[in-house]
């Protein structure tokens, strides 16, 4: 009785593993006809959607390039250039600072101790013209309790000796015509010279020096108050003329002197200044030769004392393209790219390599072919596309 009912269970179990067998069999018959078609449609889509993409935001397609539609690339104000191959003059960018015109600008120093005392008009202040020879402001003399002594004590040994030169000189006087006359003539030679020291000793301890401006300009630097006291030799004011200033850049190629054509800089806001060679030091400093230039540009905004890059152009040539430097951007490997507009509405990354034309310019050296159309405004905004 036990061994059929083993039987018989054993059959339907076996049965019932059969049925499930069967059913998934079917189930997964069934799902791959179901979803085949639907996968294929999906991939056609996709890539039609990539190959013609459609909407009116701009998009980064999976090569890399962008789909910007017109009305984007007139809101973004995009800009081209018909690139054209040429040769260019080779350049060097140069370490510089602005410095002041030694025949433009002075100082005003104290010549000895003493304190400082405002002139009528009140202390000149920083960015205040100035004339050549304006009064700034006076030096009162200051002296220890001992050399005020001293000199006090000198100043009374000069008036004792020049009241006896004069009661001398009066005397001979009298006798004119008695004496010879030389004896007169020495005399009152006496008398003067001895009025002269005199006057000169009671003005070192009473007079204030006059501290005026050497040169016509501004005020670059103002260091006194009224009161301060001062040390000799220590810097009160500096006067510079803005419209008369220079650029001193290192070299560390003596040959460059030699084939100098043309320079400029660039400045921090995004303007240039242009500059004039004017000579080179033959003397290295930091390994370096300096180099001088004038700046031609009127009222550039520069400060002395301001780092600047400086691009020298040279005799050498190079073949390139040349473009603004507004053209560059990174890409996200930190590469150099410009973007070049490969369709009406197609925009292409290209890396490039390049040096500098001058302070606005660049030579694009490779990447950029003749006849390829750059983008030089807003090529920064097409690489925030993503």
């Amino acid at each position: 009785m036990t061994t059929i009912r083993f039987a018989r269970a054993a059959l339907l179990a076996a049965a019932v593993a059969f049925a499930v067998t069967l059913a998934a069999a079917h189930g997964d018959e069934d799902h791959s006809q179901d979803k085949a078609p639907a996968a294929t449609g999906n991939a056609g889509a996709a890539g039609a959607g990539a190959a013609q993409p459609t909407g009116t935001a701009p998009q980064r397609q999976s090569d890399g390039s962008l789909f910007v539609p017109k009305a984007v690339q007139h809101q973004l104000g995009i800009r081209t250039l018909l690139a054209t191959l040429g040769p260019l003059a080779a350049t060097v960018e140069l370490n510089g600072r602005v410095i002041a015109d030694p025949n433009a600008s002075g100082r005003v120093q104290a010549s000895q101790p003493g304190r400082i005392e405002p002139a009528a008009g009140g202390l000149p202040t920083l960015g205040q013209k100035v004339a050549k020879g304006q009064l700034l402001a006076w030096l009162r003399p200051t002296a220890s309790s001992i050399d005020r002594a001293n000199q006090q004590a000198q100043l009374a040994e000069l008036d004792a000796q020049a009241t006896l030169a004069a009661r001398r000189l009066a005397r001979v006087e009298q006798l004119e015509g008695a004496l010879p006359q030389k004896e007169i003539d020495a005399a009152r030679v006496e008398r003067d010279a001895l009025d002269r020291r005199r006057a000169a000793v009671r003005a070192s301890i009473a007079d204030a020096e006059a501290l005026r401006a050497p040169v016509a300009g501004v005020i670059s630097v103002a260091q006194a108050g009224a009161g301060q006291v001062v040390e000799a030799r220590e810097t009160l004011f500096e006067v510079v003329d803005p419209q008369r200033l220079g650029v001193e850049a290192l070299a560390y190629d003596p040959a460059l002197v030699q084939g100098i054509t043309t320079a400029s800089a660039a400045l921090p806001g995004g303007g240039a200044v242009s500059l004039r060679f004017v000579g080179a030091g033959r003397q290295l400093r930091e390994q370096a030769l300096p180099l001088l230039f004038r700046v031609t540009t009127p009222d550039a905004a520069l400060a002395v004392g301001q780092p600047l890059a400086v691009t020298v152009q040279t005799g050498r040539r190079i073949e390139g393209v040349a473009l603004p430097r507004a053209v560059l951007t990174r890409n996200p490997a930190g590469e150099w790219v410009v973007w070049l507009h490969t369709g009406a509405e197609r925009f292409a990354p290209r890396r490039v390599a390049f040096e500098p034309l001058d302070a606005k310019r660049i030579a694009v050296t490779a990447g950029v072919h003749g006849g390829d159309r750059v983008v030089t405004v807003g090529a920064s905004l097409l690489g925030q596309v993503r």
